[in-house]
């Protein structure tokens, strides 16, 4: 609940500091006194929308902060938990507004966006009035309302949850038809590929391997035509073999003649002999080991430039053939799986979709049993409020195409203002008199099923009086049962049952030469309450009539609590 409102330099309100109870607390004064004002400055820290003109005239800031007694756990803490706020303690929300039209949001001293404080804002507080446009007059969040009302949090969060499965199938299904109609495109491709890559069977390291033994072959073969020379010149036709062992035999003819001169010579020609037979002994071996197979060289050429040619075509390295080829294999694989997985999908839709429907349905007509307690309730509510004549309508539209998150309902509260006249919006058919307590009724039903901590009302007795403020009152002070409800109000009736009682008026700023005007609140108790509740009744002329009705409207509030 709210614990205490302090607000500075705020168009008249120069410092007020305000402490709440629980219960039901009236703000009463003249038109003009600034009630206004403050509800402005307390829609300022919830997160409303900020404006320069707010700030007291001559001062560069103004400022509001509210805080707040809540459970540990209430939702607000949550959202501020979130945003990595320390909540132990008060919470304690806060808005600086610049007069060049600046703000600045904190919560627990600790500098938020508006749209955080506003989200915080919400959880705590509901501002209704006669032209107020959020809270239960929010199209958007009657579907919720109705489910709050009819318990119906676990089925809701259950269909939620099965719109989710289904759209996740439906995506899952959508993605995998797209990957099966682009590899069915690349089919032929992927098939051609395979297949020659198949038959081309590409290794690992194959290229080097391939290059150093055309390297190797290639150098042989120069090799081997040196040793041919070689060994045609040692031991072939241009051998000097055969003159050289001429040239012996004529010699060793000599050699007795002269063998001191002639023995040298041949014991020389002998080891050349020798040694040119050696050497072409040596040559013919070096040929045998030297011979290679050209066809051999020219199957390891072919596969070499087979490899490349087909890197080239691919765009890949020669050693990237072998990871290509196993890749296209497995999308040549996964092309045949997905079709088969593509069936899988779809059976998988089917049932997320029938899963989903089942439970839509079943949510739908549990909805339906709840508008009619719902209508029920509120009709109970309206003819004490001069409504006896209208009809609170829940509107259920059900589109059983629809596959969202909330199910198959979109839902709006309705009013029938008049019988034969024709139903609607709430917002578009109810008068703004009307429309506040359409609200009022709708929140002392709902006040049972959870509620924000704080409620406010703004002149929701506007042009009403009686008997009908009176039953005003009554739910306002029946509402505060439950949470906390702040009334700014016109209607003595109401004033009279509140627990809390705040008096608006304006008067000269203490110590001001210029006179300056401000607003100033006081909490009225006892006789000075009569009082105000007197001038309430009679205006500006407070008579003793007036103020012996005033003590029977407080004793008679006293006797229904």
């Amino acid at each position: 609940m709210l614990a205490q409102l302090s607000i500075r330099d705020i168009v008249l309100i120069d410092r007020l500091d305000l402490s709440f109870g629980e219960g039901l607390s009236v703000l009463t004064g003249e038109t003009g006194a600034g009630k206004s004002i403050v509800l402005d400055a307390f829609a300022l820290a919830l997160g409303g929308r900020g404006d320069g003109g707010l700030v007291r005239h001559g001062e560069a800031q103004g400022q509001v902060g509210a805080v707040f007694d809540l459970p540990m756990q209430h939702p607000a803490r949550l959202l501020a938990q979130a945003q990595e706020i320390d909540t132990d303690g008060d919470l304690i929300l806060r808005r600086v507004q610049y007069a060049d039209g600046r703000t600045r949001a904190f919560v627990n001293d600790q500098p938020v966006s508006v749209q955080i404080l506003r989200m915080i804002g919400a959880a705590i507080v509901e501002i209704h009035g006669q032209h107020d446009d959020r809270a239960l007059t929010d199209p958007a969040q009657h579907r919720l309302i109705l489910d709050g009302f009819g318990g119906l949090e676990s089925q809701s969060a259950a269909v939620a949850e099965a719109s989710e499965t289904l759209k996740r199938a439906r995506q899952a299904l959508q993605a995998q038809r797209i990957r099966v109609e682009a590899a069915r495109k690349e089919a032929d491709f992927l098939r051609h590929a395979v297949q020659e890559l198949g038959k081309l069977a590409p290794q690992p390291g194959e290229e080097d391997s391939l290059a150093a033994t055309r390297q190797g072959m290639m150098q042989a073969e120069k090799v081997a035509r040196d040793l041919i020379d070689a060994h045609e010149a040692v031991g072939g036709q241009g051998s000097p073999v055969p003159a050289l062992a001429a040239v012996l035999r004529r010699l060793e003819r000599r050699a007795a003649q002269a063998p001191g001169l002639i023995d040298p010579s041949l014991a020389a020609l002998n080891t050349a002999l020798v040694a040119l037979e050696e050497a072409s002994e040596t040559l013919a071996a070096a040929m045998r080991a030297a011979e290679y197979d050209p066809r051999e060289q020219e199957r390891v050429e072919e596969r070499l430039f087979a490899l490349r040619a087909a890197a080239r075509k691919y765009d890949v390295p020669v050693d990237g053939l072998v990871v290509l080829a196993e890749s296209m294999a497995a999308d040549l694989a996964a092309l045949d799986e997905s079709e088969t997985s593509l069936g899988r999908l779809e059976a998988e839709l089917r049932e997320a979709e029938a899963a989903f429907v089942k439970l839509a349905k079943a949510l739908s007509a549990e909805r339906k049993q709840a508008a009619a307690r719902l209508d029920g309730a509120v009709k109970a509510e309206l003819p004490p409020l001069k409504l006896e004549r209208a009809r609170f309508i829940t509107q259920i539209d059900s589109d059983e195409t629809a596959r969202g998150p909330e199910g198959f309902d979109r839902v709006e509260f309705w009013v029938e203002t008049n019988p034969g006249t024709r139903p609607g919006p709430m917002m578009k058919v109810a008068s703004g008199g009307e429309l506040s307590r359409f609200m009022l009724a709708l929140k002392v039903v709902l006040a049972e099923r959870g509620s924000a901590p704080t409620l406010v009302f703004d002149e929701i007795d506007t042009g009403v009086g009686g008997a009908v403020a009176d039953a005003i009152g009554e739910r306002l002070a029946r509402l505060a049962q439950k949470v906390q409800v702040i009334s700014v109000t016109h209607a003595p009736q109401v004033a009279a049952k509140a627990g809390q009682h705040f008096l608006i008026a304006k008067s000269a700023l203490d110590g001001d030469s210029a006179s300056r005007t401000v607003t100033r609140v006081s909490a009225l108790a006892d006789q000075a309450r009569r009082e105000e509740i007197a001038r309430m009744l009679a205006g500006a002329s407070i008579t003793e009539e007036a103020r012996a009705a005033a003590g029977r409207l407080l004793n008679a509030a006293v006797a229904r609590a």
